[in-house]
């Protein structure tokens, strides 16, 4: 066995060696325009393109991973790239990719519209041509087999790069792995003679081998699988209780906060989360860490607008300064990151959902606490603008409306002055509820989710604080 190990080690390094000295310039490149979209203006496009609409507002989305480097764009910018980007290399590919990969337009950033009827044309062929191949050659062998979800795994976009596409994040990754794997061997094979892929028929046989189909196994996807949920104020105590709620129902996370512990609590979730150093209060610091999650997973499907603290004082009395920085927080930034968040949904034509942490403030004011519960109030009717007037677009739009919950907006320190201000303990003030109990982040994280999952629900808010009359919408 050693022996012949060692015979294969050497033809395939005398085979390498053929190919260094035979090598010869492999692509002719194709013209391209002055002005190139970028990646995260790209991936929402195409990730709209491939979803599949199952009805009622539930879309079966992909999770992309964006590749690039000097060899894979010799090889998606070469002229002749309907040509050799054909066929997998080895049979494990064809299982995980599909046999050949969607060969999007030129990502011309001068003409972004036109980019994406283009898409939507080679999304529509790509589909055609995969039903087809199906319907041909499944007579061929005995049995009854189902057709696999038509969608591309890996889109090759000239001018840009790749993306890889899954159901999470491990399969975009291992697609996108699979498809540099091939972009080599077949850039090599081209750089000596000529790539030739087996022919559909043997490649059919191989996708829909049983045995192949094993490797891949068969689990339920969890509620939100393949979609990315953004979660603002993720160093939080609520934040941190959302996003490791959704990581569990299958969700993409990507967390936003000024706070750098953001990174730590990311990478604590696992290769499914990606922490972003952001001001919520800042445009341009919104538009780039939203930027970096497209560049990541593709798009945005479901916002948890979380971020907030707390300013207290008479309201009569209050400096104007504090009462503005309090709205630029707890009412503007949340209007920041929903606008682009939207902006992102609509280009992905699969609807989405916005969710606002609001407070119980909202509807019932606590005395001297005027600097946090006037924005606050400002956010409840913020929610409800945008589900009135994004619907359309399938745009769902809920708050959840907490109270009393230990975080970093509810400190200890607040926590004994707010129960100094209503004259009770610490203890009465946070289980103050018609139910005696104290209201934990899990509680408000189980909410939100509720929330994300309700496909008909929009301009709704729920309510998590054990009961407070006082509190009750009316």
């Amino acid at each position: 066995a050693r022996q012949s190990y060692e015979r294969m080690i050497a033809m395939v390094s005398l085979a390498q060696a053929h190919i260094a000295r035979g090598r010869r310039s492999v692509f002719v490149p194709t013209a391209l325009p002055d002005l190139l979209a970028r990646v995260e203006v790209v991936a929402p496009i195409l990730r709209g393109a491939v979803a599949i609409n199952r009805g009622g507002g539930d879309f079966s989305r992909l999770i992309m991973d964006f590749r690039t480097s000097d060899a894979i764009r010799a090889y998606v910018d070469g002229a002749e790239l309907g040509r050799y980007a054909h066929g997998v290399v080895t049979p494990d590919h064809t299982i995980r990719t599909k046999n050949w990969p969607m060969i999007a337009p030129i990502a011309d950033g001068s003409d972004l519209a036109g980019f994406k009827d283009g898409v939507v044309r080679a999304v529509d062929a790509f589909m055609d041509r995969y039903k087809k191949y199906f319907v041909t050659n499944d007579p061929l062998f005995p049995g009854k087999r189902k057709m696999l979800d038509p969608m591309p795994r890996v889109i090759l976009v000239p001018g840009l790069g790749l993306f890889g596409l899954g159901a999470d994040t491990s399969s975009a990754m291992i697609a996108a792995d699979i498809a540099e794997n091939t972009i080599q061997t077949i850039t090599d094979a081209e750089s000596i003679g000529q790539f030739e892929s087996l022919s559909d028929r043997d490649l059919f046989e191989m996708e829909y081998w049983s045995l192949e189909q094993a490797k891949l196994g068969k689990s339920q996807e969890r509620p939100l699988a393949r979609q990315i949920a953004v979660i603002t104020g993720g160093a939080g105590t609520i934040g941190q209780a959302v996003a490791r709620k959704f990581a569990s129902a299958g969700a993409e996370i990507a967390l936003f906060d000024r706070d750098e512990q953001v990174l730590t609590v990311a990478r604590s979730i696992g290769k499914h989360a990606v922490g972003v150093v952001c001001d919520v209060t800042d445009p341009s610091s919104v538009a780039d860490a939203f930027d970096r999650v497209t560049a990541r997973f593709g798009g945005v499907d479901i916002l948890v607008s979380n971020a907030g603290a707390a300013w207290s004082g008479r309201i009569g009395q209050v400096p104007m300064d504090i009462l503005r920085t309090s709205f630029e927080l707890n009412f503007f930034s949340h209007q920041i990151v929903a606008q682009k968040a939207v902006s992102i949904m609509e280009t992905q034509g699969t609807g989405g959902c916005l969710l606002f942490n609001v407070s119980k403030q909202a509807v019932n004011p606590g005395a001297d606490f005027g600097p946090y519960g006037l924005p606050k109030a400002a956010l409840l009717f913020l929610s409800r603008q945008y589900a009135l007037d994004h619907a359309a677009s399938g745009i769902r739009s809920n708050a959840v409306n907490a109270d009393r919950v230990r975080s970093g907006l509810l400190t200890p320190e607040m926590i004994a002055k707010r129960s100094a201000a209503r004259g009770v303990s610490e203890a009465d003030y946070m289980g103050g509820n018609l139910l005696a109990r104290e209201v934990t982040a899990d509680d408000v994280a189980d909410a939100f989710l509720a929330q994300a999952m309700a496909l008909k629900t929009t301009a709704s808010v729920t309510t998590v604080d054990g009961g407070n009359i006082a509190a009750t919408l009316r």
